[in-house]
């Protein structure tokens, strides 16, 4: 896989264009952010009347118009709102809007790949997908720092599409760290499968299950809170640093004997069988198709879950041992 850093990539073909930024959410703020310090001194936002973001975008000194206007006189159109907004807002606004020759940008392939936008044979479509939540990315910029992005060049209309891609993703901050060039669909697929399978469902349902297990044990929820949820950043931290035979060297005999016992009967063949299962969902489009049926009925599956969510015995069991954690803080700061 082929991998850029700063001294690949030319910053001053993204400061030459006006970027217009559609939606200014976690990422969509730093994007802007990002790229003005990086000398791209033209960047719009576009946003809805009634945007709960608008105000933050002017006080952070940039013009705010609707997402049509924005898309018209723009160069480069960053599509930063949530993906199931980008069927409507393309239909609507953007499509009829952004001129021939322009960029279209995504931080994320699900739209394009799905066919939720069907980009004109006259634009250039690009993939610049940061590997991180946008105020971590932005913190890092700001340290001097980075972090890994996938980019892609899906469409390439004007013959120019690759090198203002790799001047964007430069922009970001992220050839400080490394660009990784892929595709638009390896990278939603796996993003979507490792999201569901790891990092959101599998990990969040592992540590409430075991949570949950030994509380129904008769082991002080406290316990089972430090135990199943607490510790799990430690740990993944030190994966993350060292790697995962790294890690291990680093924990006691007893973890790491126990993880070799017991981590293949709890990832299993039923485990991965549910992997499969939920790549093939992924891959033919049913996840997709689940997400905006839901999302054209007015989300109510997503915000049953949600709700239900709030209300597992985990979440009053972490908000009350941090709130023990502030008080102690705040005691010691008035002792001080």
């Amino acid at each position: 896989m082929p991998v850029f850093h700063d001294r690949d990539c030319d910053l001053s073909i993204i400061r030459g264009k006006r970027v217009a930024m559609i939606g200014y959410g976690s990422q969509g703020r730093t994007h802007a952010l990002n790229l003005r310090d990086s000398g791209v001194t033209d960047i719009v936002v576009g946003l809805k009347a009634g945007s709960k973001t608008r105000e933050r975008a002017k006080a952070d000194g940039f013009a705010v118009m609707t997402a049509g206007k924005a898309a018209a006189g723009a160069d480069v159109v960053a599509v930063m709102t949530s993906d199931e907004a980008h069927r409507d807002l393309w239909r609507d606004e953007l499509a009829p809007n952004v001129r021939p020759g322009a960029a279209l940008v995504f931080a994320h392939g699900l739209s394009v790949r799905f066919g939720l936008v069907e980009p004109r044979a006259d634009l250039d479509v690009i993939l610049a997908s940061p590997k991180g939540i946008g105020p971590r990315i932005r913190d890092l910029y700001e340290a001097g720092e980075g972090v890994f992005c996938l980019f892609g060049v899906h469409q390439d209309a004007t013959g120019g599409a690759h090198a203002l891609g790799l001047s964007y993703a430069a922009a970001l901050g992220c050839g400080r760290k490394g660009i990784l060039e892929t595709t638009m669909r390896d990278e939603c697929e796996s993003d979507l499968f490792g999201e569901q399978v790891v990092l959101c469902g599998g990990i969040a349902e592992l540590i409430d299950s075991a949570f949950m297990k030994l509380v129904e044990a008769g082991y002080p929820p406290e316990v089972a809170w430090f135990e199943c949820f607490y510790e799990a950043k430690l740990v993944t931290d030190l994966m993350y640093e060292r790697g995962i035979a790294g890690a291990f060297a680093k924990i006691s005999n007893t973890a790491e004997y126990g993880a070799y016992l017991t981590g293949p009967r709890i990832i299993n063949a039923a485990s991965r069988a549910a992997m499969d299962q939920v790549l093939a969902e992924v891959q033919g489009g049913g996840f997709v198709r689940a997400l905006m049926a839901d999302y054209d009925a007015g989300s109510p599956d997503l915000l049953a879950r949600r709700s239900a969510l709030g209300r597992r015995p985990i979440e009053a069991v972490g908000a009350h041992l941090n709130e023990v954690a502030r008080l102690a803080r705040e005691s010691a700061a008035n002792d001080d």
